[in-house]
């Protein structure tokens, strides 16, 4: 896919398969990730095979705008401040989910969600063609210490377990940088690729 002007058509095939219940790698600002559709458990369930990820793993919305971010996630004043600074970009922030979230992507005892708006074109333009979030996982394989970088790797790896494979330009190897926006005082949980201040 052209990395900065996305072919519709192109477009349009891989939104039918998220759609459709299938699963998709697709390059971000920071690393490819895994997405499929915000509803779907039976892709979610396969998200978890492949990532070998137990229940209580933090999944990420990745949304196209902080519009979208405020009907997933209940959003302060101050919070949002933060999101309007460092969105899009490579951070996700976590944040009480609203009853929009589907519970099986809620933290079970937090009761927060994971959102990022991604600076990636083909990302944006993958999200604005599907009109609604993605839930999304960084494409790290368990037996892999860092995530693929290269889609043709990723898809000689994955092509039987996956349902598309969107070429983008190679992506790094270094994920967002989590940040919690739950209390009053936001905490860097797990620092990557973004700065925050």
């Amino acid at each position: 896919m052209h990395t900065s002007h996305p072919q519709p058509r192109l477009l349009k095939r891989a939104v039918d398969i998220v759609r459709d219940g299938g699963l998709v790698v697709y390059p971000t600002d920071t690393t490819y990730a895994l997405g499929c559709h915000i509803g779907d458990k039976a892709a979610l369930d396969r998200i978890r095979q492949i990532r070998r990820l137990d229940r209580h793993h933090h999944f990420t919305l990745t949304c196209r705008d902080l519009s979208e971010v405020s009907t997933y996630a209940r959003v302060e004043k101050a919070s949002y401040r933060i999101l309007k600074h460092y969105t899009p970009g490579p951070f996700t922030f976590l944040l009480p989910a609203t009853r929009e979230v589907p519970r099986r992507l809620v933290h079970p005892k937090r009761k927060t969600i994971g959102l990022r708006v991604p600076s990636s074109t083909i990302a944006l333009a993958l999200l604005e063609t599907l009109g609604e979030p993605m839930m999304t996982t960084t494409m790290r394989l368990p037996e892999h210490e860092q995530p693929l970088t290269d889609a043709q790797e990723i898809r000689d790896v994955l092509e039987h377990v996956v349902d598309l494979v969107i070429e983008g330009g190679h992506c790094g190897v270094e994920a967002t940088t989590v940040v919690d926006l739950t209390s009053s005082r936001p905490t860097v949980v797990r620092q990557g690729s973004g700065q925050f201040e």
